[in-house]
């Protein structure tokens, strides 16, 4: 599984600023104002071929009422979801006494944490750091998160002692099915159901709530492994279980999987965590099938609302297939699986050079690439890069000037061409290489220079003989 590192402090110490840097993205508001980030933030980086789940919490003063109480008690939820927390502190304010309040939940927790000490732009760091050590805190990261300094050996000290390539649990076999979604829409339901009447799984051990539990089973003849997002109990118990549902445990869950299961809530409609689930699936380059639960009961009129929503709001993942189903009844559970295999079968499929060239020249010929300086862009051939996600890398001459929207015309003529269906598919883009420029690499700037002007001069004399 992939470490869980949560940003914790005090409001506007540079929590977001970090989380900004450490996943490279700009997901994170930032400005100078306390109290700006109030949800849990989650976000995916990246450290040496080691990847790592982020979550950017809103600031804890100890003393919150109304929505900050909300807040605090988001950041409270981020410290039990994470592997390691890092509590920040700001260099130039000081130590305040909502630090050693936070450090002192930290330290009842029993969590791993560092003592990171943020804003040391224009300090020395180790006179910096030197009011920090009353803390009792053996090691102190200094860093400016607004430039990166420190960054590098904070994450080296999170990261070390975790395995980049760490595998399933051996007893995951077949088909890896990621079973996932926002609280309450039903994943425990469903996993029972998918498992059947008559098995009995219980995994109630609390403390846990970061490990994905993974259950095997067969059906007709296949292998799978349901990898649920929430505690699985006995049928009987499943009403009196309040889920415990962390959005750590849905990201890592779908990354290990071959199949990502969403399930949607038909009575609370499409929601923003539901999208932003589906974005992480299409980044990971899972499979995907979309299932809408709670269907049963609804009356026409809002079938059609949700029907309608789902065909405006779902366009960017037209290639999964939708079932509409009552986990709670069973309709419609069964027809999941045969989407589950053809998604798997998409996405691990062997592509030949031969057929994906025909391909290629067959979508040229009915829709020509643009051109580009007067020059048209050229496709050449096409060969497979890699499975689950398939990808297809394509050689020619000015790929990289090639629009997007010819890439997701291209993409689409593969889909249809090769019968795919539930996989996103990545189009990789390679330009041949100018035999001129490649002779050109070794020479300095001077004898570049030089050796175009005798072109040059060879040309005009050329010309000029013609005449």
């Amino acid at each position: 599984m992939q470490p869980v590192l949560a940003l914790v402090g005090r409001p506007n110490v540079g929590k977001s600023t970090l989380f900004n840097r450490l996943t490279r993205s700009r997901d994170a508001i930032v400005a100078n104002m306390p109290g700006l980030t109030r949800d849990r933030q989650y976000g995916e980086g990246k450290f040496n071929d080691m990847s790592f789940i982020a979550i950017d919490t809103g600031g804890i003063t100890g003393h919150e009422a109304g929505i900050d109480a909300e807040m605090a008690a988001q950041s409270l939820l981020a410290i039990e979801e994470a592997s390691i927390c890092l509590f920040l502190v700001d260099a130039q304010a000081g130590i305040a006494p909502d630090d050693t309040k936070i450090l002192d939940h930290l330290r009842k927790t029993g969590k791993p944490f560092h003592l990171v000490v943020n804003k040391v732009d224009g300090l020395d760091p180790d006179q910096a750091c030197a009011e920090f050590y009353s803390l009792g805190v053996e090691r102190l990261f200094p860093l400016t998160a607004t430039q990166g300094r420190g960054v590098k050996s904070l994450l080296e000290a999170c990261l070390q002692g975790w395995d980049g390539d760490q595998a399933a649990p051996e007893k995951a076999r077949g088909i890896k099915i990621a079973v996932s979604g926002r609280p309450n829409v039903g994943k425990s339901t469903l996993v029972n159901r998918m498992l059947g009447e008559d098995r009995v799984v219980v995994y109630d051990q609390p403390g846990t709530t970061r490990d994905s539990v993974y259950i095997p089973f067969e059906r007709r003849g296949q292998a799978y492994t349901l990898i649920d997002t929430a505690g699985i109990r006995r049928r009987g118990k499943t009403k009196e279980t309040v889920e415990k549902f962390s959005v750590v445990k849905s990201l890592q869950a779908i990354k290990d999987a071959h199949v990502a299961l969403l399930i949607v809530d038909a009575r609370e409609g499409i929601v923003e965590q539901d999208l932003h689930l589906l974005g992480y699936v299409i980044e990971s380059g899972r499979a995907l099938v979309i299932a809408i639960n709670k269907w049963d009961g609804m009356d026409g009129d809002e079938k059609d609302r949700v029907r309608s929503e789902i065909r405006r709001r779902f366009t960017f993942v037209d290639f999964a297939k939708i079932h509409f189903i009552s986990a709670l009844h069973g309709t419609g559970v069964g027809d999941l699986y045969k989407s589950v295999n053809k998604a798997y079968e998409s996405a691990t499929k062997e592509l030949g050079t031969s057929v994906l060239t025909r391909i290629l020249e067959d979508a040229v010929l009915d829709h020509a690439p643009p051109t580009v300086n007067g020059r048209r862009i050229k496709l050449r051939y096409a060969h497979a890069g890699g499975q689950n996600p398939p990808t297809i890398v394509i050689h020619g001459k000015q790929t990289n000037k090639l629009p997007g929207h010819y890439s997701r015309y291209l993409e689409k003529t593969f889909r249809t061409a090769l019968k795919m269906e539930g996989t996103p598919i990545r189009i990789e883009l390679k330009s041949d290489e100018n035999p001129f420029t490649r002779k050109e690499k070794n020479l300095s700037p001077r004898q570049i220079a030089q050796k175009r002007r005798i072109a040059k001069n060879r040309k005009a004399n050329k010309q000029g003989r013609r005449a």
